[in-house]
């Protein structure tokens, strides 16, 4: 099992996340990527510029040339790789999480994050001796994977990689629909004071639609509201559309690849309806066709959708996390037209293999051209949702619970799936029960067409699991 990594990258408070660690792992980084051109970018936490600057020194100090892309979204950044040709890329954001906290997320050539199982092959570049001297426990293949003073790397830094991912978008939007719209598009945009304040202005000056801003300075304590937009933090928006008589509201996480909408009624639309949604739309274009790729914790809403459109498409299921997404849509390449998860992530293979807010902003402009969003909602499934959690003490306990659930699926013939713990689907319900990967629970969630059913879901996988 990886020390550092974790489902998508290395993350912790500055007390864990040091500056020593990120130059450490920056160094074993540009190792396994062979020394080859580095992208670096980062959020705008306040521990970011000193986290920055060690992965650079890392990098550099190995041999890596390193392109400083500056504060930009997740999206950006990912996109970047195959645009400026570079082995990898280096983010250090913590995305949704809160302002102490930091990560360094680590992409590959091809536009894929990295796995746990990934970053373990990264680990085998560092010295885990515990010497508590950081000079004395670097190994001997650290040092000799050291460039000598002459061939370290070069740093330069890269100013327009947001005017780039912007023009990319808009060149995969339909822009005729807006300007042929008698009524001028209102849509309210959360920037939440992270990336989105870099990018999402901008964008949709150049969608041509009138937009109201809140959280729109960028601040590492985002100060306007939590960084994950959950209802709870996006009251202030649900309000602004009401108030404002607004088309749509959209709020991003604070590195922007997680993103809500909020319909014309101030309605709050959950991150699953947000997937679901962009399966119907790109589906419903003439000509587009393909499976979809999401994880076993999304909602069935996605899959109903997909069969609705058309029974020969499929629904793929991954592990939870980003990196397992991308992994399945570059295996599938073509044949896989969309991927996303529950959170509101999304994946257009047309753009990139990273989930970007902003394409799917952009996409829900286009879409309500045709239609108001309420309507749109109504093509989508309603599933009600539960989760619950249960206390483990180890490892050990946790592996048994999820194992009392799978024996259970394998003697009822269940229709189940054990990628990542059990899910077990029925008709017009489903339940998970999955170990933790970060703490010692473990985690039980249900989804039925009434709460009452999902309820009563997890109470017996409760028990299943406790034995």
């Amino acid at each position: 099992m990886s020390k550092y990594f974790g489902t998508n990258g290395v993350r912790g408070r500055f007390n864990e996340l040091t500056p020593e660690l990120a130059l450490k792992i920056a160094r074993a980084t540009g190792t396994y990527f062979n020394k080859g051109k580095m992208l670096v970018a980062r959020d705008c936490r306040l521990t970011g510029e000193v986290l920055k600057n060690s992965v650079i020194a890392g990098l550099a100090s190995v041999g890596c040339n390193v392109i400083d892309l500056g504060i930009i979204s997740s999206p950006t950044a990912e996109l970047m790789v195959k645009k400026l040709g570079a082995a990898g890329c280096i983010i250090i954001t913590a995305s949704h999480n809160p302002p102490e906290w930091n990560a360094l997320k680590v992409v590959d050539g091809k536009g894929v994050s990295l796995s746990w199982e990934r970053g373990e092959e990264i680990e085998k570049f560092l010295d885990d001796t515990g010497d508590s001297s950081f000079l004395n426990s670097i190994s001997k293949q650290e040092k000799t994977n050291r460039a000598n003073w002459d061939t370290i790397g070069s740093i330069v830094t890269y100013p327009n990689a947001t005017s780039e991912h912007t023009h990319t978008i808009l060149k995969l939007i339909n822009l005729d629909k807006l300007t042929k719209r008698k009524q001028r598009l209102k849509i309210v945009l959360d920037c939440g004071n992270g990336t989105a304040c870099v990018i999402a202005p901008l964008l949709f000056e150049q969608l041509g639609v009138e937009t109201i801003l809140l959280n729109a300075t960028l601040d590492g304590t985002f100060p306007g509201r939590s960084s994950e937009p959950t209802e709870a933090n996006v009251s202030e928006l649900i309000a602004k559309v009401n108030e404002t008589k607004a088309d749509a509201g959209i709020a991003w996480d604070a590195d922007g690849d997680r993103v809500i909408f909020v319909d014309e009624t101030g309605e709050y639309v959950i991150g699953d309806k947000v997937f679901a949604l962009c399966v119907l739309w790109k589906l419903s274009i003439p000509g587009v066709s393909g499976d979809v790729v999401t994880t076993v914790a999304t909602s069935k809403a996605v899959e109903d959708t997909v069969k609705s459109i058309d029974p020969k498409y499929k629904t793929n299921y991954t592990k939870i996390g980003a990196p397992y997404l991308s992994e399945e849509m570059m295996i599938l390449g073509k044949k896989a037209v969309m991927g996303g998860e529950e959170v509101g992530g999304v994946i257009w293979p047309e753009l990139s293999l990273a989930k970007d807010g902003f394409m799917t902003g952009a996409k829900m402009i286009e879409a309500i051209c045709e239609k108001p969003l309420s309507e749109w909602l109504k093509q989508v499934p309603v599933y009600h949702n539960v989760k619950s959690k249960l206390k483990t003490s180890s490892t050990e306990q946790k592996t048994k619970m999820v194992e009392r659930v799978r024996v259970h699926a394998q003697k009822k013939k269940l229709n189940s799936i054990d990628i990542d713990g059990v899910r077990i689907n029925f008709e017009d319900s489903w339940v998970i029960v999955r170990p933790s990967g970060t703490e010692e629970y473990v985690r039980v969630f249900a989804e039925a067409k009434t709460k009452k059913k999902a309820e009563d879901l997890v109470e017996e996988y409760t028990k299943i699991a406790k034995g």
